[in-house]
């Protein structure tokens, strides 16, 4: 089996990769056909591969997965706070200037606010590609705020736009 770096293209020259909710659970989930692809994606994290997480993404995955996937809650709660613990992990804090600059996202992309909330966290903390299976925010391609670029990539895809 190929390493997952070349399956789905985690090398990005030590940058770190924002994860949107559905692609942490297609990673931890094997009830989903995705998980065929994503499952390694944790395993597979190192000081050159890293990912970044947000109170958003992390909480939408544990929801997804007790309400909607049946997971007991104690096990969705303790593989999410293993992911926390996980060096090769970062996870970026809410602050009132992400909560501000996702306000003024939500309106200027006519975006939901949760997902202008861990876009603007992403942006902000210079997070240049995130991972997402989120139509709405793969048909954006790419966003700026400011300085601050952010490119939306669907890693089950083969083929990306460039």
């Amino acid at each position: 089996m190929a390493s997952f770096e070349n399956e789905v293209n985690l090398e990005n020259e030590g940058l770190i990769i924002g994860f949107d909710s559905n692609i942490i659970c297609y990673a931890l989930d094997d009830a989903y056909l995705e998980h065929v692809k994503l499952g390694n994606l944790f395993l597979e994290l190192s000081p050159e591969n890293m990912v970044a997480l947000n109170p958003t993404t992390l909480h939408e995955a544990y929801h997804t997965l007790v309400f909607s996937q049946k997971w007991m809650p104690e096990d969705a709660a303790k593989s999410l706070k293993m992911l926390l613990g996980h060096p090769d992990v970062e996870f970026y804090s809410q602050t009132k200037k992400n909560c501000n600059v996702g306000l003024s996202l939500s309106v200027q992309l006519k975006l939901g606010g949760r997902d202008a909330l861990i876009i603007a966290n992403f942006l902000l903390n210079k997070v240049t590609t995130m991972y997402t299976h989120d139509r709405q925010l793969l048909n954006l391609h790419k966003i700026s705020w400011k300085n601050h670029n952010l490119t939306f990539i669907d890693p089950l895809k083969k083929e990306q736009k460039k």
